[in-house]
C-alpha cells in the first residue's frame, strides 16, 4: 500500500518504528537470559501509514507499562488495493510458515486492518479442512494458529472470503458473511470489532427521504469497498422499495464515478461507503468526496463509515472510531500473564449517530425528526462565542462604571449601616439585659423552691427521726412515725428524680427504649397504682375502647406521664370520680389519653402555667410543681402534644396524644 504521507513523514515514522522495535529486542544484560515466545504482529497495510503507526506505538508502549515481558515482531503485508486480494492469503501464509517453523513461535498473533484478518481466517478455514480430511495434527502451522491466541483490530464483523485464483477481482461477486460465525473452531479470537448498520442507516434515509427510489453506493477498489458493497447488497433487499446503483470503484476511475454522479436520477439518495482507490490504483482522500460533492450537490448524501461527513454527507449511523492500541494491549497482557486463566472475547465497537449542523440546516431537515441521541458536528457558535471580546470589552467598561458608581453608594450605606447597627446593637443589649434579668430572677425562684421544696420533707425525716430516736413511743406511734418518714423520704427521691429527668430531657441525655405493650393493661397498672395509696373517697375508672390495642412506646415514659396525671388528679380531688380513658384515632393516626377528675379544677386564664416548672396553684398541697413539665416533655419526644381542656367545668381535664406508629416518624432514631 502506497503511503499516505510525503517522504519526509515516511523518513520519521520509520526511525521511530526502528527506534521502538529497537528497543525491543536489546537484550536484558541486566536480567536472566530467558528466550520468550514473541509476539507477532502482522499489518495489512504499511507500518509508517498514520493509523497503523499510531496504534503499532500505543500497543508497544501501553504492553511495555503494563509490564509485558514478551518480545514485539512486526510483520507487513503491504495490501493495497483489491486486485491483490489473490495474493494476500500467500503473503500471510509465508509469514505464518517463517515463524511457525523456529523454535520460538509466537504466543499471540495480533491482526491489524481488514486485509490480514480475513487472510488470517481464510487461511486457517482452508487448512482446518485440509486437517480434518489428512487427519494430521503434526503440522507446524496448524500447531500454530491453535496454540496461538488472535487479537484482531480495526476489523469489521462484515466481511468476505478471499477470491480464488480463478477469480477475477473487478467482476467478482462475493456473499457478504458474518466473520465471527465463520471462524474455525480451533482459533481463539479476541480483540475489537466494529458493526456496520446499514439496515439503520436505510431506515433514516427513508424517514427523512419518503420519495427515494434509488440509492446511489460510493465504494472504492479496497477489501473495505468490496466488502461494504456486499454487505449493503444483502441488506437492502429488505427494503424492495429501493433501487440500488453501484458506483464501484473496481471498475471506475474518479472521473468516471464523477460523471455518474451528476447524471444520477430524481429521487436519489447517495450512500457513502468507502473511498480511497479506484480501478487505476490512483489514491485520493478528502479531495476526492469534495469533487464528487461539486458534481452533483443538490442530491442529498449519508455516510455509513465517516466518509465525507462534515462537507458533504448530511450524517449517518456511524461506529466510534478510536486508537485502539492501548486496548489491545491491556488484552495482550492479560493474555500472555493469565494464559489458560484469561477467556478470550471480542468486544464490539459502538454505534452513534453523528450528523452535520450545517447540512441539516440547509437541508431544511427538522432536528426533532432525527435520534434523541445524536451528535452533531459543524454547530454554529453562539452569541457569545461569536463576540466574546466585544462582550468582554463592553462588560469591562460597565464593570469600571458600576465600580465607581458601588464605592459611591458604599459611603452613602456605610453612614447608615453603622446607625442601624448603632440601633440593633441598643436593643439587643437592651434583650441581653431583659434575659439576664429573668435568668436571675429564674434562678433565685429555682433555689427558692428547691429550699422550700427540700427543706419540707427533711425537716419531717429529720423531727420524726429524733423522735424515734428518743423512745418512749407506743407501737402506733412507732408506726405512724415511720410511714411519715417513709412518705418524705419517698417525696425527697422524687424530687431528686424529677429534677434529673427534666434535666436530662432538656439535654437530650435520657434514652428512650421503645417496644409493643398492651395499652390496657398499662392504664390498669398506672391507675390501680395511684388507687392503692389513695386513702380518699375517690372511684378510679378505666374505659378501654380496645382491650387488646398494642402500642409501641416507652412503657416506663408512658406510665410515668399517666402516674403523674393521675396522682395530680388525686390530689386535688377529695372525693368523687377519676376516669382514665382513651380513644383511637385512625384519621391523625394518634391515640387520645384523657384524665378527668371532679376535684378543684383550674383556674380560667391559667391553664397553660400548669406545665411550667416549679410552678404550683395551691402552694398548701405537697408536691414538687415538675410533673407537668416533664410530661409535657415526654409526650414532646413521643411526637405527642398534652393540654387542658378549658371547656371542662366540673374539675380539671388533662388530654395528651400519642403517635400510633412512631416508627414512620423515625422516633427510634432519638
Amino acid at each position: 500500500m502506497r503511503s499516505l504521507f510525503s517522504e519526509g513523514y515516511k523518513k520519521v515514522y520509520a526511525l521511530f518504528l526502528f527506534f521502538l522495535i529497537g528497543i525491543i529486542f536489546i537484550p536484558d544484560s541486566f536480567g536472566t537470559n530467558i528466550q520468550n515466545r514473541p509476539i507477532l504482529i502482522i499489518s495489512s497495510y504499511n507500518p509508517e501509514a498514520s493509523s497503523t503507526a499510531k496504534n503499532i506505538s500505543a500497543f508497544i508502549d501501553e504492553y511495555k507499562h503494563l509490564g509485558g515481558q514478551l518480545p514485539i515482531v512486526i510483520e507487513n503485508m503491504n495490501c493495497g488495493s483489491f486486485t491483490e486480494s489473490r495474493s494476500w492469503k500467500g503473503t500471510i501464509k509465508q509469514i505464518l510458515d517463517k515463524h511457525s517453523s523456529s523454535q520460538d513461535t509466537p504466543a499471540l498473533v495480533i491482526l491489524l486492518g481488514q486485509e490480514a484478518w480475513s487472510s488470517y481466517l481464510t487461511l486457517g478455514r482452508q487448512l482446518y479442512e485440509q486437517m480434518n480430511l489428512k487427519k494430521n495434527a503434526n503440522d507446524s502451522l496448524y500447531k500454530l494458529m491453535c496454540n496461538a491466541p488472535v487479537i484482531c483490530g480495526m476489523v469489521s464483523r462484515n466481511a468476505i472470503m478471499l477470491p480464488e485464483d480463478g477469480d477475477s477481482p473487478k467482476k467478482w461477486e462475493p456473499q457478504s458473511i458474518d466473520m465471527l460465525k465463520d471462524v474455525p473452531p480451533f482459533i481463539k479470537m479476541a480483540g475489537y470489532v466494529y458493526q456496520y448498520d446499514v439496515e439503520k442507516n436505510l431506515q433514516l434515509i427513508k424517514k427523512l427521504y419518503p420519495a427515494t427510489k434509488n440509492i446511489a453506493l460510493i465504494t472504492d477498489n479496497t477489501y473495505g469497498g468490496v466488502c461494504f458493497q456486499a454487505f449493503v447488497k444483502k441488506e437492502i433487499k429488505r427494503f424492495s422499495k429501493f433501487n440500488l446503483i453501484l458506483l464501484d470503484g473496481r471498475q471506475s476511475s474518479i472521473y468516471t464515478i464523477i460523471d455518474r454522479i451528476s447524471s444520477l436520477p430524481a429521487n436519489t439518495v447517495i450512500l457513502l461507503g468507502t473511498w480511497r482507490v479506484d480501478k487505476n490504483n490512483g489514491y485520493f482522500m478528502n479531495n476526492a468526496t469534495y469533487m464528487m460533492m461539486d458534481a452533483n450537490p443538490r442530491i442529498p448524501a449519508f455516510s455509513v463509515t465517516s466518509i465525507g461527513l462534515g462537507h458533504w454527507a448530511i450524517g449517518g449511523l456511524i461506529p466510534e472510531y478510536r486508537m485502539l492500541g492501548k486496548d489491545m494491549a491491556l488484552q495482550a497482557y492479560q493474555l500472555s500473564e493469565k494464559g489458560g486463566g484469561y477467556k478470550t472475547h471480542i468486544e464490539f465497537i459502538s454505534n452513534r449517530y453523528k450528523f452535520d449542523s450545517e447540512k441539516v440546516e440547509s437541508l431544511q431537515i427538522e432536528r426533532a425528526k432525527l435520534p434523541v441521541d445524536s451528535e452533531f458536528i459543524n454547530e454554529k457558535p453562539s452569541f457569545f462565542e461569536e463576540y466574546k471580546y466585544i462582550v468582554f470589552g463592553v462588560v469591562f467598561v460597565i464593570s469600571i462604571l458600576l465600580f465607581g458608581w458601588l464605592i459611591s453608594l458604599y459611603h452613602l450605606m456605610r453612614t447608615k449601616k453603622l446607625k442601624d447597627e448603632l440601633e440593633i446593637s441598643e436593643a439587643e443589649l437592651r434583650i441581653a439585659k431583659e434575659k439576664a434579668e429573668e435568668s436571675e430572677r429564674l434562678k433565685t425562684s429555682f433555689l427558692a423552691n428547691m429550699t422550700h421544696e427540700i427543706r419540707t420533707p427533711l425537716n419531717a425525716i429529720v423531727g420524726f427521726s429524733n423522735v424515734l430516736a428518743i423512745g418512749g413511743n407506743t407501737q402506733e406511734e412507732v408506726v405512724e412515725y415511720n410511714k411519715v418518714i417513709q412518705t418524705n423520704s419517698d417525696l425527697l427521691l422524687r424530687l431528686v428524680n424529677d429534677i434529673l429527668d427534666i434535666s436530662r430531657l432538656e439535654t437530650g441525655r435520657l434514652k428512650f427504649y421503645y417496644e409493643e405493650c398492651n395499652v390496657t393493661s398499662l392504664c390498669k397498672e398506672a391507675y390501680s397504682s395511684v388507687e392503692s395509696t389513695c386513702d380518699k373517697p375517690i372511684k378510679f375508672i378505666l374505659n378501654s375502647p380496645d382491650p387488646n390495642f398494642v402500642l409501641v412506646t416507652d412503657v416506663h415514659r408512658l406510665q410515668q406521664v399517666l402516674l403523674n396525671l393521675l396522682s395530680n388528679a388525686s390530689k386535688f380531688t377529695k372525693e368523687g370520680i377519676i376516669t382514665l380513658d382513651f380513644k383511637i384515632d385512625e384519621k391523625s393516626q394518634m391515640v387520645h389519653f384523657t384524665v378527668t377528675d371532679t376535684g378543684e379544677g383550674i383556674p380560667e386564664g391559667k391553664e397553660h402555667l400548669v406545665f411550667d416548672r416549679f410552678e404550683k396553684l395551691n402552694e398548701f398541697k405537697q408536691g414538687t410543681g415538675l410533673g407537668l413539665a416533664i410530661s409535657k416533655t415526654i409526650v414532646s419526644v413521643f411526637g405527642g402534644e398534652i393540654w387542658v381542656d378549658a371547656s371542662y367545668k366540673e374539675g380539671a381535664r388533662f388530654i395528651f396524644t400519642h403517635p400510633i406508629d412512631l416508627q414512620s416518624q423515625d422516633i427510634f432514631a432519638k
